[in-house]
């Protein structure tokens, strides 16, 4: 592929600062839903607030439904989480006039490597309806890198620069599997290769991310990723919501500076490109390979819409320590839909120390 999922995306900030290992245990890699929204206290559904370690989403949703008594499909949650992961997210279960079993039963029944608990029951409430896909503000990560090398005030010049600046909102890996493989798949899928159901929703993810990854990193190698190009379609921050192509005006400037509106870049699907001039010169160059073509093919045929995504993502209460002479920990939040890990490659490199293969 012309820019492999795996990997090989430029970063913005200029040559790595650091060398470190991140994931060394799932306390290293901390994740905390931000609630979208108050539980109603009353309704059919058993809302849990639930603390896992080193479980990932559907797991503990499969955890869950066993406990409960009630299929997967009752089950509902907001956002995936990764396994390699100390991560604390809202459950939704459909329990129609019954209480659920003691929580005790499910958190004694969900055990880690060590015996410890890999699944705690924070909080319990009732709520109206089942919780749906995105139904979070975003999520809050700690995180900590051990075996850190480099310049302590590169680091953190290039931190500072974060945090006043932001960084390519690209795609992380998780969405691409191991190696790029659902890309591939997805590939092989608009060839006529079939796939389980729930399969399908994952691959078409991974061929719009892949695509928009490609536009994003021909921004960065040119330098726009972080302002306007003519024909520019605006996205406004913490939404879903464009505006333009409009011409560049002092209100634009401010506008942008001030973080109010981000850049943007297609989700492939069908309908026309509402970029304009420079930025759909560029757009379509980014998507010119035979691959990316196929890519996009596929994904007009699956009946996906054009819809659009920020070029620009700057993380919120970023804050930074040295616990250790050679350990980093960052804290900072970031809506729904980024990657903690395009945050962590404008550092440096990183080694996985979760993936055998890193």
């Amino acid at each position: 592929m012309d820019a492999p999922a795996s990997g090989g995306l430029p970063a913005a900030s200029g040559d790595a600062v650091l060398e470190a290992t991140i994931r060394a245990a799932p306390e290293d890699f901390q994740v905390e839903e931000l609630a979208g929204f108050e539980a109603s206290g009353s309704g059919e559904h058993l809302l849990l607030t639930v603390e896992k370690r080193g479980m990932n989403t559907a797991f503990a949703a499969a955890r869950i439904a066993d406990w409960a008594g009630v299929p997967v499909s009752a089950v509902g949650y907001a956002g995936l989480k990764d396994r390699h992961a100390l991560t604390r997210q809202r459950f939704s279960v459909h329990l129609p006039g019954r209480d659920a079993p003691p929580v005790e039963t499910l958190e004694h029944g969900a055990r880690d490597a060590g015996g410890g608990p890999a699944l705690r029951v924070l909080e319990r409430t009732r709520h109206a309806r089942k919780l749906p896909r995105g139904a979070l503000a975003g999520n809050r990560f700690v995180l900590t890198l051990r075996g850190v090398l480099g310049d302590p005030a590169a680091i953190d010049a290039r931190l500072a620069t974060i945090a006043a600046s932001g960084v390519p909102n690209y795609f992380g890996e998780q969405r691409f599997g191991r190696g790029g493989g659902n890309v591939a798949a997805a590939m092989a899928m608009f060839a006529g290769r079939r796939v389980r159901r729930d399969q399908r929703s994952h691959l078409l993810s991974a061929a719009r991310s892949e695509l928009f990854n490609r536009v994003l990193a021909a921004r960065v190698r040119d330098g726009s990723w972080n302002r306007g190009l003519e024909g520019e379609v605006w996205i406004l921050d913490g939404s879903r919501s464009v505006f333009g192509p409009e011409p560049w005006s002092a209100l634009l400037e401010g506008r942008l500076r001030d973080f109010d509106i981000h850049p943007s870049a297609p989700l492939w699907g069908a309908g026309e490109l509402r970029s304009r001039e420079q930025a759909r010169c560029l757009e379509c160059a980014a998507l010119a390979a035979a691959d990316a073509v196929a890519l996009r093919d596929g994904l007009e045929r699956a009946g996906l819409r054009q819809e659009r995504r920020a070029t620009r993502l700057r993380p919120v209460s970023m804050r930074w320590e040295r616990p250790e002479a050679a350990a980093l920990r960052l804290a900072f939040e970031l809506p729904a839909g980024a990657y903690a890990t395009a945050v962590l490659a404008e550092l440096g490199t990183l080694r996985n120390a979760a993936d055998p293969h890193a």
